[in-house]
């Protein structure tokens, strides 16, 4: 009797493991599954090519529209300003910089007439632009205008020649459109600006201007 009661507990114990084995088989499966799945996509991720940066040459116009006005009375060397393409960039067949596409630019000089002695100047140049959220530092020829006293009204260079700085945009009063003055040639050129009642330099909002880069610049696409 005793061996018979012994022989059922022992089929019972027998028969729940069995139940316990085969209801953990399942969850097991599943981690396995999930654990086999994360190391394939980080195996992927690592398989992956970085993207290829899209490299913008030398030499490059950055045709921009001034964002905000611009003035030998207003604003000081070192001020910053913001402007926007005004026509795309291409590298091959496609377009790396989009119309719109923001840059940040400074102010180089900027003499007034009523503060300093002889005519006005106002010098302008671009140091960043941003893509996809990124910003990229960048070298370009700078643009001066100065007064009939200081001179020809000649855009200026980095190293101090004459480069391409073609301006168009609104003359102070004449609505948006009306030409200031454009530059000519790829290498030099001469440039009109807006003035004041003093004789000061002023670059309204739209104004166009054209930069020339002076490093490549790359690019990493999306």
């Amino acid at each position: 009797m005793r061996n018979q009661f012994t022989i059922r507990w022992l089929a019972i114990g027998i028969l729940l493991g069995l139940g316990a084995c085969s209801g953990s088989s399942p969850n097991s499966s599943t981690s396995d599954d999930s654990s086999k799945s994360d190391e394939k996509k980080a195996s992927e991720k690592l398989a992956r090519p970085a993207a290829k940066p899209i490299v913008i040459d030398s030499g490059t116009v950055l045709e921009v529209t001034l964002d905000q006005s611009v003035s030998s009375k207003t604003n000081n060397a070192g001020d910053h300003f913001d402007a926007s393409l005004a026509a795309p960039v291409t590298a091959g067949d496609k377009v790396v910089l989009p119309v719109g596409t923001k840059v940040i630019g400074a102010v180089t000089l900027a003499h007034s007439a009523g503060r300093f002695k002889g005519n006005a100047a106002l010098g302008l140049m671009l140091d960043s632009i941003i893509v996809n959220g990124k910003t990229y530092p960048i070298q370009a020829t700078s643009v001066e205008h100065a007064g009939k006293g200081r001179g020809k009204r000649t855009a200026v260079g980095a190293g101090g020649g004459a480069v391409l700085g073609a301006i168009v945009g609104a003359v102070a009063g004449g609505g948006k459109g009306a030409a200031i003055g454009a530059a000519a040639g790829a290498g030099a050129g001469t440039a009109g600006a807006a003035f004041t009642g003093k004789r000061d330099i002023d670059f309204p909002a739209e104004t166009r201007l054209s930069f020339k880069l002076t490093q490549p610049v790359s690019i990493i696409p999306k």
